[in-house]
């Protein structure tokens, strides 16, 4: 049956595909598993569920409800319209990374137990660092690298509280967690990485904006929102999460005002929104919830739009810094007004789908008695207007201009951004069918005249600080340090200690070996003027001072490269 198929499969079998069509053919072929994926999803009915023996457990690849439903629709629409900007991109590893990226996304979402969860998180971590590698520049390269092992630490500690979970209860059921046991928190940590909660989140202001134009996509939609499905699914109404996700908010829009890189400040503005998203989920109510998940499915919408702007940016001046951009508005008048639909909608702009998400989760916090998060909420929603709507566009399309011929922009970015942009305003005018989506029962009315009141003040003054100020808030090339210093230091010190020592020991066997090469061939040449020059002190082979800085720098040697494995293998496994 039709809606007895988890809807991963259908994204894995297009990923085996697109090798074997001609290259002009992959990228339509590309939009087929998303299209199907949701006409599968509308057949589903709420409480199906497909079950596997696997051992003495079974394992539930599919479990249906409306929590995993509105995740399932939002990352197939998401994978439908990145497909269609990625429709000019002939790299066939991208394409099939991304279908693969994309399936395990909504394998997670549709698990119904903690292996096969664990097994979809895995396949995500690798499939998405492939999208930074493809880039193929020395610092992707290297940012890909961290990205895959601080992935690897999180999903290492998930399982292990995988396998605690399952010695404490016997069971794989993947449910809320029982407060406070070693299994939960251990669960908890590898979510919480996955959903860049401080200090665990510099992986992703360090990866996403070295990834790949097309990737930044795709990465922006699936391993944060994720990770925020996991927390609603198994921690609702765990108080740490609500100051967790206030840090979040405040953090992320901190770094993103200081940020240079354009894609740099819309990760670090990630950071932020999914701050509203995991404090909802802290709050635990039925409408925090419905906040949390809603902002997380304007939030994929919106931002998405965002990184395709930067993205056209990146691929039409090769520039991504505002210290390098200005004036760029009347090269692609019509990108501009795309992106500002997107600005406009994650500063919560009456009219678009922020305005009627965001104030969901605020509202309920205040509801709920926590006013001082309620402030910092609205602080941060300052801030977001400040630097991504305000900030980014002024210094990029506007500002001093540059000199620079951009190429044309791809038709069907321009279309991609077109189509997101349109569900930005949907939503924003009718918000009641994502309403009707929530995980429950919402009667909510954004368009009162408290909440349009609050947003225009916010905004209005927001804007006028920012003018009054914009001289001093333009792009500077400077590094804002991040909690990544804590492993990209040790890092930097062990890549310089423990290869030069590993240098010096073999350069010294080297020099004490051809010493006694050189000292055999003149023995073989001349036997007994080798002997008289060995009589005179002037044998050529090892000295004793050699023999010593060989042993010495094998000893070093030896130490720094089993601490590394020691390291790797406990980052590792």
């Amino acid at each position: 049956m039709p809606d007895m198929l988890p809807p991963f499969v259908l994204f894995f079998l297009g990923a085996l595909a697109l090798p074997l069509v001609p290259r002009a053919a992959r990228g339509w072929l590309f939009l087929v598993p998303p299209v199907a994926a949701l006409a599968l999803l509308a057949g589903f009915s709420e409480g199906t569920a497909v079950t596997v023996p696997f051992l003495s457990w079974e394992l539930v690849p599919l479990r249906v409800d409306r929590l995993s439903l509105l995740f399932g629709w939002i990352f197939s629409l998401a994978t439908l319209v990145g497909g269609i900007y990625a429709l000019h991109l002939k790299d066939t590893g991208q394409q099939v990374s991304a279908l693969l990226y994309a399936g395990s996304a909504l394998g997670v979402v549709f698990a119904g137990d903690l292996f096969t969860l664990f097994v979809f998180w895995e396949v995500m971590a690798v499939t998405s660092a492939y999208l930074v590698w493809a880039r193929r520049t020395p610092v992707s390269l290297a940012a890909g690298n961290r990205y895959i092992y601080v992935h690897l630490l999180g999903g290492s500690l998930l399982l292990g509280g995988i396998l605690l979970q399952l010695g404490e209860t016997g069971s794989l059921a993947f449910d809320a967690f029982t407060a406070g046991t070693p299994a939960s928190w251990l669960i908890l940590v590898g979510f919480a990485l996955n959903a860049a909660i401080p200090p665990l989140h510099a992986w992703l202001a360090d990866a996403y904006p070295e990834a790949t134009v097309t990737g930044a996509i795709f990465m922006s939609a699936f391993t944060t929102k994720t990770a925020v499905y996991t927390l609603a699914r198994g921690f609702p109404g765990w108080d740490l999460l609500i100051y967790a996700g206030v840090v979040m908010a405040l953090w992320g829009v901190v770094y993103a005002v200081l940020a240079d890189d354009i894609r740099r400040l819309l990760a670090y503005s990630i950071v932020s929104q999914v701050g509203y998203m995991v404090a909802g989920i802290g709050i635990g109510t039925e409408m925090a919830l419905n906040g949390a998940t809603a902002h997380a499915f304007t939030h994929i919408l919106y931002k998405g739009l965002l990184l395709m702007g930067a993205g056209v940016v990146i691929h039409t001046t090769g520039k991504s810094r505002l210290s390098e951009l200005g004036g760029l508005w009347r090269y692609m008048p019509v990108v501009v007004v795309l992106y500002m639909v997107g600005a406009l909608s994650i500063s919560g702009f009456p009219l678009l789908s922020g305005f009627v998400s965001k104030s969901i989760t605020v509202d309920a916090a205040e509801y709920a008695g926590h006013l001082n998060v309620v402030l910092f909420l609205h602080l941060a929603s300052i801030g977001t207007f400040l630097h991504t709507g305000l900030k980014l566009p002024y210094f990029t399309w506007w500002g001093p201009e540059k000199s620079y011929e951009p190429r044309p922009v791809p038709w069907n970015m321009v279309a991609a951004m077109a189509i997101v942009a349109a569900l930005n305003t949907l939503i924003g005018l009718w918000p009641a069918p994502l309403y009707n989506l929530l995980p429950f029962a919402l009667d909510y009315a954004p368009y009162d005249y408290g909440h349009v009141k609050k947003a225009a003040q916010l905004l209005a003054f927001t804007f006028l600080a920012f003018w009054l100020f914009r001289h001093k808030l333009g792009g500077e090339a400077r590094i804002a340090l991040d909690t990544d210093w804590a492993y990209r230091r040790p890092a930097r010190i062990s890549h310089q200690i423990g290869p030069r020592a590993v240098a010096a020991a073999f350069g010294a066997v080297e020099r004490a070996a051809m010493g006694v090469v050189g000292a055999v061939v003149r023995l073989g040449r001349d036997p007994v003027g080798a002997l008289r020059r060995d009589q005179r002190g002037s044998w050529p082979g090892p000295t004793a001072s050699t023999s010593l800085r060989v042993s010495l720098g094998a000893g070093v040697a030896v130490v720094v490269l089993v601490t590394l494995v020691v390291f790797l293998r406990l980052l590792v496994f």
